[in-house]
């Protein structure tokens, strides 16, 4: 069958809602800020004092911690292991991070998750359920390759590439990478057989306090584990640990859905990027065969509520940009590809927020384009490592919005998916897998008219 005649098809065959295209993603939060600051705005609807309380939290975000002891106590005890000193060394401009460009470069704005097969013990079982995984027993759960001075960093993370070229029926071809990942110099032996590891870019920060408010229940009534429906997706929640609950949820936030909501997530940052403690997150991530207990500390904690609150409020309420040309032909006719293609099984496009501690994020009709569940994605984006009851092959749906935007904010370093393989868009979609194989199959066999009106669209949101 001609694509043009099963996108017509698929089109009537859709049961999910066509959604508008509103300028607005955010709702009334939404800003008109344009440029490499786009994604650094406070929700537009904040009240005065609010936007007052948005800027302590930028402060806290945007400066550098510093190794204990120091004059400035409201900001040390860096360390002594650690992967950057500031919040915004791994969101650039909050929005995403990058792999190292060249061997031997920074890896500051990508970290490595790190953990080993888990065992018939108790104390292993007690890691799956708070943590997830079971940390490695010398290096923890995280690769944190620098340290203040006198302490020895973890290692330095080291990726190379192969391509790979992919064709089209039309016979056009893009190169795709695949990363290699290496620990070089492991600071403290050989991490071993065992080890498993997950590189993973820092994601972008816009929108978050609204994805923190929909509703549980408008999440978990997508989900379909067992494809009752029979559309080949299979999505569910992650269900994690509440460290202020003490109780399993689901999970929202990063690359695996492994984080509850956005003050937990931000508790771990601190922890694990910079070796910082909180009450939230009373550990960071050294072990005892690092002996990081003969390093001078910030206090117990590090990290006071106040700071924490005030870097949540942050994360909570920047703001997602407008969208443009929505009147284009080309996003329009994008639109629908997309719709076609099944693309919106699993990046729903809207929802309506419920209530939250913040009534600005409270009842506004947003337009992420994810559905916050799990899915598989197929061997080739497979990290082989699980993470509570998210599998070595599955990952969160990552949000759309803002996607027009990235260039702009990021520069020549603008990188996609969850370890930043993808140097474009169309990389991106070509390396679905898994259950979205069959949209990826779908986009194979389109024209080149047809995937540039697709990448017009995502480029819109």
């Amino acid at each position: 069958m001609p694509f043009r005649l099963t996108v017509l098809v698929l089109g009537a065959l859709l049961t999910l809602p066509v959604q508008a295209n509103p300028a607005r993603p955010g709702g009334d939060t939404t800003t008109t800020k344009t440029g490499a600051n786009a994604f650094s705005m406070p929700s537009a609807n904040l009240s005065f004092d609010k936007r007052l309380d948005f800027s302590v939290g930028n402060s806290f975000f945007r400066n550098p911690w510093i190794a204990a002891p120091a004059t400035t106590d409201a900001r040390d005890g860096l360390g002594p292991l650690f992967n950057t000193n500031a919040c915004q060394s791994c969101h650039i401009k909050d929005g995403r991070g990058h792999p190292p460009a060249f061997a031997g470069d920074n890896a500051v704005s990508m970290l490595v998750r790190l953990s080993v097969p888990a065992a018939e013990t108790e104390q292993h079982r007690a890691y799956l359920r708070t943590l997830g995984v079971v940390p490695h027993p010398v290096y923890g759960g995280q690769l944190q390759d620098m340290s203040i001075p006198g302490a020895v960093p973890e290692g330095r993370v080291n990726i190379h590439y192969t391509t790979e070229t992919v064709r089209f029926d039309d016979g056009s071809t893009v190169e795709l990478r695949r990363p290699h990942l290496l620990i070089d110099n492991p600071g403290y032996g050989e991490p071993g057989a065992q080890l498993m590891t997950s590189a993973r870019i820092a994601p972008p920060m816009i929108g978050l306090g609204l994805l923190e408010a929909i509703r549980e229940s408008d999440l978990l009534v997508r989900e379909d584990p067992d494809d009752e429906n029979n559309d080949g997706i299979r999505g569910h929640a992650n269900r994690v640990w509440d460290n202020a609950q003490e109780a399993t949820v689901i999970g929202r936030f990063g690359w695996k859905a492994g984080q509850p909501n956005l003050r937990q997530q931000n508790a771990g940052a601190f922890a694990g990027d910079m070796g910082l403690t909180s009450g939230l997150a009373p550990a960071d991530d050294c072990t005892s065969a690092q002996r990081c207990e003969h390093y001078p500390d910030g206090g117990k904690p590090e990290v006071s509520d106040d700071i924490l609150d005030s870097v949540t409020f942050y994360s909570q309420h920047l703001a997602v940009p407008a969208r443009r040309h929505l009147d284009d032909p080309n996003v329009q006719a994008g639109k629908q590809l997309f719709l076609a293609l099944g693309c919106a099984g699993c990046h729903t496009p809207s929802y309506t927020t419920g209530e939250h501690e913040s009534p600005a994020l409270s009842g506004q009709r947003i337009y992420p384009y994810t559905d916050l569940l799990l899915h598989d994605m197929g061997e080739d984006l497979a990290d082989n490592r699980p993470e509570f009851s998210a599998s070595g092959r599955e990952w969160r749906t990552p949000p759309l919005w803002g996607l027009g935007y990235t260039g702009e904010v990021a520069g020549e370093s603008a990188r996609y998916l969850h370890d930043g393989r993808a140097r474009t868009l169309l990389e991106a979609v070509l390396w679905h897998g898994g259950e979205a194989a069959a949209a990826r199959n779908r986009v194979l066999s389109a024209s080149a008219g047809e995937r540039e009106q697709l990448i017009a669209f995502l480029e819109s949101l």
